[in-house]
């Protein structure tokens, strides 16, 4: 894995690339901790918001294995009314999560400045 401080460059590079970025973080699914955060907002409580996506990816195993789904996520995506949220898996145990201001931006926006930057992050 990447250092700390690639980490948080590949992070900078993201908040740079989505329009609209409220925060970001890479997560380790197994324990919910942050390895890396950037955030525009002091408010958005990223701790938070990182450890309960990461309870939301480990249901969506569980869900898959109980249906007998081969496939891998690739991402999670959540829309709300003021934000867009995605969940993108970028190793075996870790996910970047990204929120941006949905008026500032689209899914098509976001997607691809999370894919053109994830491979830096394993």
């Amino acid at each position: 894995m990447a250092s700390e401080k690639q980490l948080n460059e590949v992070l900078e590079k993201i908040s740079v690339d989505a329009s609209g970025f409220i925060a970001a973080s890479l997560v380790d699914l197994d324990s919910g901790m942050t390895l890396a955060i950037k955030a525009s907002r002091t408010e958005f409580d990223l701790t938070a918001a990182s450890a309960y996506n990461s309870e939301l990816v480990k249901q969506k195993l569980k869900i898959m294995r109980t249906l007998g789904l081969t496939g891998t996520i690739e991402d999670m995506l959540i829309t709300l009314t003021d934000q867009i949220h995605l969940v993108k898996l970028v190793g075996q145990n870790t996910f970047l999560y990204l929120a941006v201001d949905r008026k500032q931006s689209n899914i098509a926006l976001v997607r691809s400045a999370v894919n053109k930057h994830a491979n830096a992050l394993v």
